[in-house]
């Protein structure tokens, strides 16, 4: 390194005066001239370093090399700037050492330049002086050559002929000297190819590939070479390039197929479109050389053209239109493929289908005869159709079996192709109307082919079904006093055969009621069922009776069913309560007496009045009374009677009746006469009476047990008929003139909205001892429940 000489000491002055302006300038300008004059007598400080150094890395030791220490460098304020926009270069004032600010790049500070300096200056304020330094780059080999492309592509014609040359681009180093490029090799060693380096030796930027050895690119259409550049560094550096030799090709090859005859089997139901075969024709050429198109050839008939079609691109085959092994069982196809080259060239095949005969006909059911309806009392065997089967294929193809579905009261018989639908077992039309019998033929085929026929077959109906009725039994309750011609009831029966087998009339059979026909009481309606009462009922004449109806189709022969309906009449409340003692008339009130001295509660008349306290002498001699009678029906009904009850001392005086003149003792005679004879009678009767009671108990008790109550005086034994189950014990209450000599007794036990029934039975009285039957008089007591009356 070299050092500059010692300037002279350099005072900083200043101008005199403080003037402003023009002064200020002045002093610049001779700064200026100062520093030039100091600069213009100065040496180069010179140093050298390696490019690549690190950062701090040190260049020199400026303090040193100006024979200066690191404390007068400081003293004088010395600093280092770089020429050009970056700095690169720092001083260290304590130490005086020169480093660089960062890691120095040859290649990019001096790209064009195999030399690389770096200039800077050391400037000195105290006193000012200003030195210049040059600092030389030196070049480390740190860069590979390379190639402007990474690939370079090379297009020759098969048809080159030998010593042809290609021009290459060369590599570039960006270092200089032995560091640069210095030679080129080529891999792997091709007997293709070879590396002229003769101008790149003699200083020349081309280099060339010559080409030793004809090209064939259907043997090898892409030749892959690798350019390599190596400098001359140590340890020595290089770069590669991929160099893709593609050879062109020329229309040098025909077509060819993989196969000269390709056979193929065809099922004859094959539809338009099917693929028959894939043809494969190659040509070892490429572009348009190497475009293969296929067509038929010049041997191929008309007819295979219209069944076939090839498709000029793929090579495919295909079925163009309906094969029949029965018209040819097999074609041959001629197809030739041709490329596109400039002067097309072509290759040849045959193509020979075998049409395979396929089960392609399903086999058909013809109805030859169809039987029906048929009745539901045929026989089994009863033939219903005649069928038969074709199918237009052969072998196994056309053997063809029938079958109809299980659990059909049906069978098939065959003979040959020819089939017979039976019947099997028995029909009810009532069960199944009608069938529709899927018959289903299957031929032998692989895979089997079937078809089916469904037969329609009408069961007609025969008169098999008598009417039956809705209810087992018709019960019917109607009010007594109905209107004439009131609908009763509609008695309804189904038939579940058809037609006119199925048509129910209604009609009552004979029978009496209390010795009139039936018809006198009740009508039916024959097409309907409706039932009519005739005439009004009176439940006091008639309480219940029966009817026998009878429903009949009008098949051949007809079937009938009869029911028996039941018709209870209501009671109404129509009659009104009679009072049978003590009568009286419009103009007169019953006499009653009693004695002056009767005590409270004294009976006065079975009407049940008793005294409510003791009479006095001063009462009055008689009580006008009027009586009422009602009953509980809806609405009520009443009677009353008018009572005058006379007050005398002693009762066995004879009433006064008010109501005729005083008879003669002649006629008290008859009177006492006849009422000898009326107590022997009622004597007479009474015993009798007992007689019978006993009688009749001995025997129900024999029939029934002992079940019911025991025969007293007081009580009535009722056993129940009609809607009573059981024997009953009542007890009643009756006057002497009772006019009628029947009970009814209500069954208040029933279902829930019905009328409850009636029972009739006969009274059986005994007389109440010690009294009279005479002057008995029924009251309203509210106490009475509806089975219990009582008997005074």
């Amino acid at each position: 390194m070299e050092a500059g000489g010692k300037g002279r000491p350099w005072r900083r002055g200043t101008a005199s005066g403080s003037r402003s302006g023009g002064g200020g300038e002045r002093r610049v300008l001779l700064w200026l001239v100062c520093v030039c004059v100091w600069e213009s007598g100065a040496e180069t400080l010179r140093y050298s370093v390696w490019e690549e150094m690190a950062r701090d890395s040190s260049v020199g030791n400026v303090a040193r090399d100006l024979g200066l220490s690191p404390s007068q460098l400081a003293a004088r304020k010395a600093r280092v700037v770089s020429e050009g926009s970056e700095q690169h270069f720092r001083l260290d004032p304590h130490s005086g050492v020169l480093t660089v600010t960062e890691t120095l790049d040859r290649e990019r500070i001096c790209p064009h330049s195999e030399s690389c300096a770096l200039f800077f200056k050391l400037f000195f304020e105290n006193p000012v002086q200003l030195i210049r330094g040059e600092v030389e780059v030196r070049d480390v080999n740190d860069n590979s050559p390379v190639f402007p492309q990474k690939e370079m592509l090379l297009e020759i014609l098969e048809t080159a002929a030998p010593e042809s040359r290609f021009t290459l681009e060369r590599a570039r180093d960006k270092d200089v000297g032995t560091n640069g490029l210095q030679n080129y090799s080529l891999s792997p060693n091709s007997h293709h190819f070879a590396l002229d380096l003769k101008g790149f030796q003699s200083g020349s930027k081309l280099l060339e590939l010559v080409l030793q050895q004809p090209l064939d690119r259907e043997q090898s259409a892409l030749l892959q070479l690798v350019l390599t550049a190596v400098d001359g560094g140590d340890p020595p550096r290089s770069g590669t390039a991929q160099i893709s030799v593609r050879v062109v090709d020329t229309n040098d090859n025909p077509p060819a197929f993989d196969r000269s005859t390709y056979t193929v089997n065809l099922l004859e139901n094959s539809p338009p479109g099917t693929l028959v075969v894939k043809l494969n024709a190659s040509d070892p050429d490429e572009g348009s050389n190497g475009d293969v198109i296929y067509s038929f050839g010049s041997y191929t008939p008309q007819k295979v053209r219209q069944l076939f079609r090839v498709d000029p691109h793929s090579g495919e085959v295909r079925v163009n239109g309906t094969l029949d092994y029965e018209e040819a069982s097999s074609y041959e196809i001629y197809v030739q493929a041709t490329d596109q080259g400039p002067v097309s060239m072509a290759g040849h095949c045959k193509v020979l289908v075998n049409i395979v005969d396929a089960n392609d006909n399903v086999p058909e059911v013809v109805l030859t005869s169809l039987y029906s309806p048929v009745p539901e009392d045929a026989k089994p065997g009863t033939v219903v159709a005649l069928m038969s089967v074709t199918d237009q294929d052969s072998g196994l193809n056309k053997q063809v079996s029938l079958r109809i579905p299980p659990g059909l009261p049906f069978m098939l018989n065959s003979f040959k192709n020819s089939y017979t639908l039976v019947t099997q077992g028995n029909l009810d039309r009532e069960k199944a109307a009608a069938y529709n019998i899927t018959v289903t033929a299957t031929d032998s085929g692989s895979p089997p082919l079937s078809s089916q026929k469904v037969i329609h077959v009408v069961i007609s109906d025969i008169n098999d079904n008598p009417p039956l009725f809705e209810e087992p039994v018709y019960s019917v309750y109607v009010p007594e006093n109905n209107p004439l011609g009131v609908l009763l009831c509609t008695i309804k029966a189904t038939d579940p055969d058809v037609a006119e087998n199925a048509y129910i009339s209604y009609s009552l059979l004979d029978g009496e009621i209390e010795g009139l026909p039936a018809a006198s009481f009740v009508t039916i309606k024959s097409d309907s069922g409706d039932m009519y009462a005739v005439k009004s009922f009176d439940y006091e004449t008639l309480r219940e009776f029966h009817v026998v109806v009878q429903a009949q189709d009008a098949g051949i022969p007809s079937l009938s069913s009869t029911v028996t309906v039941y018709i209870y009449v209501v009671d109404v409340n129509d009659h009104a309560p009679e009072i049978l003692y003590p009568t009286s008339t419009n103009t007169s009130a019953a006499l009653e007496m009693i004695p002056r001295s009767a005590h409270a509660g004294y009976l006065v008349t079975k009407i049940i009045i008793r005294t409510t306290r003791k009479l006095r002498e001063e009462s009055t001699p008689t009580f006008n009374l009027t009586v009422e009678v009602r009953d509980n029906g809806e609405p009520p009904m009443s009677s009353s009677v008018a009572i005058t009850v006379a007050v005398v001392d002693r009762v066995s005086k004879i009433i006064p009746d008010t109501r005729r003149h005083i008879r003669s003792p002649s006629n008290y005679s008859e009177i006492t006469l006849y009422l000898i004879i009326a107590l022997c009678s009622i004597s007479f009767v009474f015993l009798f009476t007992i007689i019978g009671l006993t009688v009749i108990k001995c025997y129900r008790y024999s029939l029934y047990g002992d079940s019911c109550c025991t025969v007293q005086p007081h009580f009535i034994e009722v056993r129940g008929n009609g809607s009573l189950t059981k024997t009953y014990c009542y007890k009643a209450c009756l006057t002497a003139g009772s006019g009628s000599d029947t009970f009814m007794f209500y069954n208040t036990c029933g279902p829930t909205g019905t009328v409850p029934s009636a029972v009739v039975t006969e009274r059986h009285l005994t007389g109440q001892s010690g009294q009279s039957a005479q002057n008995l008089i029924i009251l309203k007591n509210d106490s009475i429940t509806p089975n219990e009356v009582r008997l005074h």
